[in-house]
């Protein structure tokens, strides 16, 4: 039934603004799906959530739960851990190819993300997430007992296949067992697992390291894996459309390898970029246009010919999830700029060691965490989500602002505090920004379009890296006293290298090398304050539309236990 409104103008209907292109899926079916927002309070729901998510959920599913939060722990561990590694890593074998131990686990996970999904949809969801957890335990085995740099390349690379898997089939079987209306609480839940242990792996990898035990890093994620793996194996009964090994193998997307390519080669243009060679150079230039014009093709090429396309284009031709997507690139854009460069940050600029760098960041994770819960909890409840992502955005942009502020002879106090309003805004994204992309579809289309929202997001982390380190690579080689550039003839990757060597310097040549890295790191901050703002301008052209019950029946547990009872009484009406 629809909303009544008053004959005052106190309750209006919000709609998209007529400035954006208007697509097939424009207005949602349902016309009541379109709620009345009460503008003297964006906050207040329209019809709140009556039932609570967490009630009359069986063990099965809770221990399901268990092994994706677990999963997801792991993942981001490892991702955030190994940065504090790399220099005794690259010590031990003695080698100048340490950036492609991050670099190959990024390449990897982003480019098969699509893949991940197609695989999913056709074999099911538990030997999907099964066969992630395998590869990254296999990864992680291999980077553990390496013999040298190019076994811990190819074991990263493994973990990377692995590690997006799990990532997507995480987000891909809340979706299955949680409807719309309760899944901002279990969303929530699982970003404060990723922020906390992407807080606690700077910290970690660095203890490691320090005591020369790295290869634990690696080695500690194989029990862990196994835990999740017999969970899953155990208690992940999904229910799946029956069809037989020729049918499946007919739905497979062949093409998709095309895509891979084509990512792979841009990712490692955009990896390469203004860090290992200069951005006009051919080695940069060449994969980034070989890899665009790649991905041109195969998307042409899904659209005309494939009948089981990877890249869900029903789902993109509606308005709302249409920015639902960009503004998850934008929010993994700057997500990931802000763990990664506050780090730089407190151990070039501040002089803190890895392991108190990592440390340092907490008040950043730490906000994150507890936000990221509290936004799914009330949107869940509420059932609006605009408001949120515009608050979510509108905190970011401040706060990537007040951040610019600091100084490398700033107060402690000051260095830690400023970035918790960046947190904020951070940790309400984690959880708000999914709302738009899924809410205008229907429950089948949902998993498909998760799969899709996880590359776009991977897809955004690597560009704020590569943002970021480009950035950075230019404002020192301006900034940074001549005497001390000329300790490193012309050295590529300067603005990584020369952190080590901060310590050793006498004054005043320490100080300003700091000053000079505090400056460089502001112009990232500014970049973020403007990457920020296009995503709250593009929130405001978001729609609020009600958020469903649902889930898809043909992906629901086999004993019908994930799904409370409230919504199965309501959906038999």
């Amino acid at each position: 039934m629809a909303l009544e409104r008053p004959p005052t103008l106190r309750n209006l209907s919000i709609p998209e603004s007529s400035i954006l292109p208007k697509g097939e899926l424009d207005e949602p079916e349902d016309k009541s799906a379109v709620l009345a927002v009460d503008l003297t309070n964006p906050f207040a729901a329209a019809a709140p959530n009556q039932h609570n998510p967490f009630a009359n959920r069986g063990r099965q599913f809770w221990l399901v739960y268990l092994a994706l939060c677990m999963s997801s722990f792991l993942s981001a561990l490892d991702l955030t851990a190994v940065s504090t590694a790399l220099p005794s890593m690259a010590a031990e074998f003695q080698s100048s190819e340490f950036s492609w131990v991050g670099s190959a686990y990024a390449l990897t996970s982003t480019a098969l993300i699509p893949w991940t999904g197609n695989l999913a949809s056709i074999f099911g969801r538990r030997s999907t997430l099964l066969g992630s957890l395998v590869l990254f335990a296999v990864g992680s085995a291999l980077v553990g007992s390496a013999r040298s740099m190019t076994m811990v390349i190819a074991g990263r690379s493994i973990q990377g296949v692995g590690g997006g898997g799990i990532l997507t089939m995480t987000e891909i079987v809340v979706v299955d067992l949680v409807p719309l209306a309760d899944r901002g609480t279990f969303f929530g839940v699982i970003g404060s697992v990723w922020a906390v242990a992407s807080a606690i792996g700077p910290p970690i990898g660095g203890a490691l390291a320090s005591a020369g035990a790295w290869r634990w890093l690696f080695y500690m994620n194989i029990p862990l894996a196994g835990i999740a793996f017999v969970l899953v194996l155990c208690f992940l009964r999904i229910k799946a459309p029956k069809t037989t090994l020729k049918e499946k193998l007919e739905q497979m997307d062949y093409l998709n390898v095309i895509f891979v390519i084509g990512a792979t080669s841009t990712i490692v243009g955009l990896t390469w970029g203004g860090v290992a060679h200069p951005w006009i150079s051919y080695q940069v230039l060449v994969p980034l246009i070989l890899g665009f014009t790649i991905m041109g093709v195969f998307l042409w090429l899904e659209k005309a010919y494939v009948k089981h396309p990877t890249i869900p284009f029903d789902i993109l031709s509606h308005r709302t999830s249409l920015l639902g997507f960009a503004t998850t690139f934008l929010h993994g854009i700057v997500s990931l700029a802000a763990v990664y460069y506050l780090t730089v940050f407190f151990q070039a600029a501040k002089g803190a060691s890895p392991v108190q760098a990592g440390i340092d960041t907490f008040s950043l994770s730490f906000t994150v965490a507890p936000l990221s819960i509290i936004t799914g909890v009330v949107i869940g409840y509420q059932g609006i989500y605009k408001a949120w992502n515009m608050i979510g955005w509108g905190l970011t942009t401040l706060g990537f602002g007040i951040t610019s502020l600091m100084r490398y002879d700033c107060s402690k106090a000051a260095s830690i505090g400023l970035p918790i309003l960046m947190g904020l805004g951070l940790g309400i994204l984690y959880s708000s920004t999914n709302f738009p992309v899924l809410a205008p579809l229907k429950a089948s289309q949902q998993p498909h379009a998760m799969a899709f929202f996880s590359f776009m997001r991977a897809f955004g982390e690597v560009f704020g890296i590569s943002i970021g380190a480009t950035i950075l690579q230019n404002s020192l080689a301006a900034d940074l006293p001549k005497e001390f550039l000329a300790k490193f003839n012309g050295e590529a990757e300067i603005a990584f290298s020369a952190i080590p060597n901060i310590v050793e310097l006498a004054e005043p040549l320490r100080s300003q090398v700091r000053e000079a890295f505090a400056s460089s790191l502001r112009v990232i901050w500014l970049t973020m304050v403007f990457i920020s703002g296009v995503g709250f301008i593009l929130s405001l052209f978001i729609q609020d539309i009600k958020l469903t019950t649902e889930t898809d029946e043909r992906w629901g547990m086999s004993d019908d236990r994930s799904v409370p009872k409230a919504v199965l009484d309501e959906e038999q009406k």
